[in-house]
């Protein structure tokens, strides 16, 4: 592959300008309507996806600015295959989400100012950490991404439990780049350079310790950022704090910033490494896939909900990821490029339509002022554009064909039969085919959760008087929705399109392509174990439900409606007659008691204090978070003990601290001697 190092040079560092640039006018002009810096935000977008675009089809490395530091490391940027595939991620998203952010932050409380600088600041963070080419460019650019979006998880800081949700979110992501630090010195250590050229020249001299523990770190490290299950307790509190088009970010794309750490790290600069790391990150991935939709199934925030879902779904591109590790280990790069691709797709495909999700549930929050499924519903007909998009979303997330998700977990099926009939062990083999069912039983777990969320949020009657009197949004956030929708057919009608663009990633890290071809034509897996038509599947569906109605006209005649209300035994209909989302959720939560460990609360008022008149049933349910018993909460009353052992050291005597500073100083010269 070509390097141009001044080619352009400063080019793809253009979005970046203007990403401060929107920040900037946001804050200098605090009273001017948000508009101006999101559209702002808006152009560098584009300009973005446009330098992405070009950069993947042409396959070219372009090596960007660099700014010394010290004499062994410098602060340098630069576009390769991999960095443009997610900065296009970053920018098709940001469109949408500025787009939509002009007509929701109408009606937001708060500091819009500050809100649309961080705003800004946050893409630009996210741009530099993907272009970022040394290991203080990457820290800088990490660090910047995970303060200011800090800052965006607790703008709405007056509402109960957004300050909280900030905190652990802050704590969670100093964690990880803690572990981040680590690996990055295990590798400078070798390098004797924080370039990640120097790196990666080194690598290959790494000791297999220092290399496994430069994983290990990473793994943990993007693990926390991605929202993996255990270190996943920041994502469900922090997600759904945030302003609705800043939770789109988040989740479609601040999370993959891990993935690209991951990639970065594991496979470009110290791997791709022996077949363990594939086996730890698939078996993390099913893990995190089948427990992030049973807790999403557990959940009654709409938000929350959704939040829990990008656990599942970061399960999904892991299982795809780690299977490419693992055909890389056993030296077949054509099969471990298409699951490079079924992962990188589910990227993508998950960055839309969580995005369209996360907005959709932003513009039900934005008409009714509530999250609360078991407010909702009958929202169908007062917000029949809104419903129609988060439907799209809602079927593409779980897998339903014609749409995106099906796609990309299609080819994650397909890696994972390649994994299994090119396993040189029976073990792996059997670990494939039980990754397969995993992967199967989260989809269909996905559906019956979003059957839940849809039909409980859109369908039936008003159960409050806010969604009874909700209306549509306005048109910037439907454009903003819109779009993504759009995007949800077209990854899914040309999928070939998408395997064009990821050709130059997958020749880059794996050595091999995957049919990039163009147009609807089929899509085939190497050794053809598979083939996926998109143009034959939309005309098998249309066919079968003309065939259906054909079938309905000829045995019941002309077809005639009647309008009766449902009959409930003689008394008026009720919204509380419905199915709740509790309800709905109940089978499951019994078969997955055991797994999930539920609870419920009962609170009964009588009237005029008689036992045998219920007046009002209070009914709460929920999960009992294993990890977080076990886990967490061990680890933080160590720590507290630990520093409530320490705070004893803090006398508030001068001449007590000017004893610590002398004999660190006698031992400093003692071991430097």
């Amino acid at each position: 592959m070509n390097v141009e190092p001044n080619v352009e040079p400063y080019v793809p560092l253009a979005p970046v300008a203007l990403y401060a640039l929107g920040a900037l006018m946001a804050l200098v002009e605090r009273r001017a309507p948000a508009r101006m810096p999101h559209l702002t935000a808006l152009v560098a977008s584009v300009i973005g996806l446009t330098i992405a675009i070009r950069a993947l089809l042409a396959g070219t490395i372009y090596q960007l600015a660099a700014f010394s530091v010290t004499p062994f490391a410098s602060i340098s940027f630069r576009l390769d295959p991999l960095s443009a595939f997610f900065l296009l991620v970053i920018s098709l998203i940001a469109v949408a989400a500025s787009l939509y952010a002009i007509g929701y932050l109408g009606s937001e409380p708060g500091s819009i100012a500050g809100l649309a600088a961080a705003y800004n600041g946050f893409l630009a963070a996210m741009v530099l950490v993907v272009l970022a080419d040394s290991v203080f460019a990457f820290l800088f650019a990490w660090e910047a991404m995970s303060l200011v979006s800090f800052f965006l998880v607790i703008h709405k800081n007056g509402e109960s439990g957004v300050r909280r949700a900030g905190y652990v979110y802050l704590v969670m992501t100093h964690a990880s780049s803690a572990f981040l630090l680590a690996g990055f010195l295990l590798l400078f250590a070798e390098a004797g350079s924080l370039d990640f050229a120097a790196i990666r020249t080194h690598a290959a001299n790494l000791a297999p310790l220092s290399r496994d523990l430069v994983f290990l770190a990473a793994l943990v490290a993007f693990g926390t950022k991605a929202g993996v299950i255990p270190l996943h307790v920041w994502l469900p509190r922090a997600h759904p704090a945030a302003p609705s088009h800043v939770s789109a970010l988040m989740s479609g794309v601040m999370i993959k910033t891990a993935i690209y750490g991951l990639l970065r790290i594991g496979w470009d600069l110290a791997g791709p490494g022996p077949g363990w790391w594939g086996g730890l990150i698939l078996a993390l991935g099913a893990i995190s896939a089948v427990l992030g939709v049973l807790y999403a199934l557990m959940e009654h925030d709409l938000k929350r909900l959704l939040a829990f879902h990008s656990v599942e779904n970061i399960g999904i591109i892991l299982m795809g990821l780690g299977t490419a590790f693992l055909l890389a280990s056993f030296g077949q790069p054509a099969h471990a490029a298409l699951a490079l691709v079924a992962s990188l797709y589910h990227v993508l495909n998950h960055a839309v339509f969580k995005a369209l999700l996360f907005l959709g549930a932003g513009a039900v929050q934005h008409a009714t002022h509530t999250r609360d499924l078991e407010s909702l519903g009958g929202l169908a007909r007062r917000m029949p554009w809104t419903s129609a998009m988060f439907l799209i979303g809602a079927a593409a997330i779980s897998a339903l064909p014609p749409l995106n998700g099906f796609v990309s977990e299609w080819l994650t099926f397909q890696s994972l039969l390649a994994l299994g009939s090119t396993a040189p062990t029976p073990f792996l083999s059997i670990g494939s085919a039980v990754a397969a069912g995993m992967l199967a039983l989260t989809g269909g777990l996905a559906a019956f959760c979003f059957v839940k969320a849809f039909g409980i949020t859109f369908l039936g009657m008003p159960r409050s008087t806010a969604a009874g009197e909700a209306h549509e949004v306005g048109w910037p956030m439907l454009v903003g929705m819109g779009l993504l929708a759009l995007l949800c057919f077209g990854l899914g009608l040309l999928p070939t399109v998408v395997l064009r663009l990821l050709a130059s990633v997958t020749n880059s890290l794996a050595g091999a392509i995957t049919q990039p071809s163009l147009g609807l034509m089929p899509l085939t897996a190497p050794d053809r174990a598979g083939s996926l038509a998109p143009l034959t599947i939309i005309v098998l569906l249309a066919a079968l439900g003309c065939l259906a109605l054909l079938i309905g006209r000829s045995i019941g005649g002309s077809a005639c409606s009647r309008v009766a209300a449902p009959w409930v035994c003689g008394n008026e209909i009720e919204p509380a007659m419905q199915y709740s989302a509790t309800a709905l959720a109940k089978p499951v939560r019994i078969i997955f008691g055991g797994l999930i460990r539920p609870y419920r609360e009962i609170e009964r008022k009588h009237k005029s204090g008689i036992a045998y008149f219920v007046s009002e049933v209070h009914y709460e349910p929920g999960v009992h978070p294993v990890y977080e018993h076990y886990l967490y909460n061990p680890a933080v009353r160590a720590l507290l003990k630990l520093a409530g052992r320490i705070r004893s050291l803090q006398t508030g005597s001068l001449r007590t601290y000017l004893s610590y500073m002398f004999v660190t100083l006698v031992v400093v010269l003692l071991l430097t001697r």
